[in-house]
């Protein structure tokens, strides 16, 4: 049996002002470093295998936070970056929302037929990142960890449940929550989702997957 952990990335700047993010390389802020440090200390018991994170300093912090209690490297994959937004990326919610109102509207409704302008569509992100759970299943038989972004882990999530894109939005992915799914008979089997219970301590506020 193979288990999958899919960790998102702790909070950063541009969390807190609804910027689009994509593949700028902003990092965690005070409150993210908190985040990442807990989600490690959570894990530090577990028997991992892997730890595998996107390139980009926030994920890769936050990898790093989990990677100290188990010494054994953090892999960096783009196949795990987070979803390329084009011409959305650095832009706020609200000016997204007055410059591209008819995308900005096809997203938020059927996001399976969006294509960023400039960037990439949720079925680029689904092709790398699934390419590469296949690879891990066969690698592994104990935990592995994948930080990510809540783009990235939503499709993979509606793939490990048979699920296409259009489901999107009816996954909710918060700042350093884990999912966990367990590839056992040929099938991913869901164990747990969105498990925030490791930030307890420092929940003054609702957590957001923006």
């Amino acid at each position: 049996m193979t288990e999958i952990i899919l960790a998102r990335h702790g909070e950063t700047g541009w969390n807190v002002g609804e910027i689009y993010r994509g593949t700028v390389d902003v990092t965690l802020d005070e409150l993210g470093l908190k985040q990442a440090e807990l989600l490690g200390r959570h894990l530090s018991d577990w028997e991992i295998d892997a730890i595998y994170s996107s390139p980009l300093r926030r994920a890769l912090r936050t990898a790093g936070a989990i990677d100290q209690y188990h010494k054994i490297g953090v892999k960096v994959t783009d196949d795990l970056i987070d979803i390329n937004y084009g011409k959305w990326q650095g832009l706020p919610e609200q000016e997204v929302k007055n410059l591209y109102p008819i995308l900005h509207d096809e997203w938020r409704n059927s996001p399976h037929l969006v294509k960023f302008p400039d960037g990439e569509s949720l079925a680029d992100v689904r092709k790398r990142a699934t390419s590469m759970i296949t690879e891990l299943i066969s690698q592994y038989e104990r935990s592995v960890v994948l930080v990510s972004h809540r783009v990235v882990n939503k499709v993979l999530i509606c793939s490990l449940l048979g699920l296409d894109n259009s489901h999107f939005w009816n996954i909710k992915q918060d700042m350093a929550g884990i999912t966990i799914f367990n590839y056992r008979d040929s099938r991913f089997i869901l164990t747990r989702h969105n498990d925030t219970s490791h930030l307890k301590s420092i929940q003054e506020y609702t957590l957001s997957d923006f």
